[in-house]
């Protein structure tokens, strides 16, 4: 989805986490709390405690991808659950979390909305 490879599933970490972490920190986790392999094609999401930011963990052929997005104004509409947990969704899902939408409703970011409407 954002590098060149196929994405076989995208993975949330639920809850919040420390965006100082780069590759190694969240491989850690990836591996650590959720019983996951970070060299496999999928997608992790993490989100930061203001919900204004989020990283994409993405292996590709022979190393990763770290993918950021700050958003300005307005929050992500992450989905409230436990703490060091994390949820599978699918990659449209994960587009409209970054366009500013729920995984369940169809309100994004007003920017977005007029971006949309254009």
């Amino acid at each position: 989805m954002l590098g060149n490879s196929k994405v076989d599933h995208v993975h949330l970490a639920l809850g919040v986490t420390d965006l100082r972490k780069s590759i190694d920190g969240l491989a850690l986790i990836i591996q650590e709390s959720f019983k996951l392999d970070p060299f496999s094609r999928s997608l992790f999401v993490f989100c930061n405690r203001k919900r204004d930011k989020i990283k994409i963990l993405e292996w590709e052929y022979n190393g990763f991808w770290l993918h950021y997005k700050r958003l300005e104004k307005d929050t992500f509409k992450w989905p409230d659950q436990i703490q060091g947990k994390s949820l599978s969704i699918s990659e449209r899902e994960l587009r409209w979390l970054l366009d500013g939408l729920t995984i369940h409703e169809k309100q994004g970011h007003k920017e977005v909305l007029e971006r949309l409407i254009i």
